[in-house]
């Protein structure tokens, strides 16, 4: 019998070393994926800022630019947090075992969906902003602006499909944390007083 466990502890002790191997081999993809996700959105965020910022225009009609819209000021400072979290969080997310602890992961969950919601809520009022200037609204006899200042609208529509491609960038972040998170820790449990037994809360 000792014989025969002496032969089986090497192939446990390989079986296990594979298994890790391939777990950090499969650690490092979603480590890179994720860098590279993160990183995207810095250059699209700076974009549709810029583009927003520059948008004016004075004609005969006379002048309009961004900062006469609270919906597009939003928008500015949404992508401006957005890019410095996303340059921010690919730094951290590039270390290695940078999301090794638990309060990590919770925290990059909680923003990842923080900024979601912030970027979309960017991009849903600026486009009924847009909305508006193109086709107006006629039980107010509030006519369109953008037959009047073409070139001003068509910047703002620009500055905000780029949000929303930014938008699709942090649904899939969100779903990378909330995988990271779900798949690695275990729900916190609570002790049943009946039973003296521990619970999972999210079974309960």
């Amino acid at each position: 019998m000792e014989k025969i466990d002496d032969h089986l502890k090497p192939s446990h002790s390989v079986s296990a070393g594979a298994a890790t191997e391939k777990w950090e081999e499969v650690s490092t993809g979603i480590r890179t994926a994720e860098t590279m996700l993160r990183l995207a959105p810095v250059g699209l965020c700076v974009a549709a800022l810029v583009i927003m910022l520059k948008d004016s225009q004075t004609n005969e009609y006379g002048d309009v630019s961004y900062s006469n819209l609270t919906a597009f000021r939003y928008l500015v400072h949404a992508n401006g947090i957005c890019a410095g979290y996303s340059l921010l969080s690919a730094a951290i997310a590039a270390m290695p075992g940078s999301s090794s602890t638990m309060p990590r992961v919770w925290t990059f969950f909680c923003l990842d969906q923080i900024l979601t919601y912030v970027v979309l809520a960017a991009g849903a009022v600026s486009t009924e902003v847009l909305y508006l200037a193109y086709k107006g609204d006629d039980a107010i006899t509030w006519s369109d602006a953008c037959s009047s200042f073409g070139s001003f609208c068509h910047k703002a529509t620009a500055s905000v499909i780029i949000t929303f491609v930014v938008v699709c960038f942090y649904v899939v972040l969100s779903l990378i944390s909330s995988y990271k998170l779900f798949t690695r820790f275990d729900p916190p449990a609570t002790v049943d007083s009946n039973k003296n037994v521990e619970v999972a809360v999210f079974g309960s």
